[in-house]
């Protein structure tokens, strides 16, 4: 048998020491933050493509004013159904 043959990517043996995920003040992996702040800044950019204010935008997307400004500053954990109603009210539906 192989020398990784039966285990899985992460189980795999490495060839030097496990280092710790940095995680940042929220808690979020790097990655996971930058994709929430270019998330935000293009909500934002669409909202304002379109004349919209941050209230109307949540009144359309039945979201309170407050959640989409987390949202837009790259601090709200937005779900896939949240996201989706931002993007309907955006396409107009």
């Amino acid at each position: 048998m192989a020398h990784s043959e039966g285990l899985s990517h992460n189980e795999a043996a490495t060839d030097g020491p496990v280092r710790p995920i940095p995680y940042d003040e929220d808690g979020r992996l790097p990655h996971e933050s930058e994709f929430l702040t270019q998330l935000g800044d293009r909500v934002r950019e669409m909202r304002a493509l379109r004349g919209m204010s941050r209230r109307e935008l949540a009144r359309r997307s039945r979201m309170s004013e407050r959640y989409v400004a987390q949202i837009e500053a790259g601090k709200g954990n937005v779900s896939i159904v949240r996201l989706l109603r931002i993007a309907l009210v955006f396409r107009g539906e």
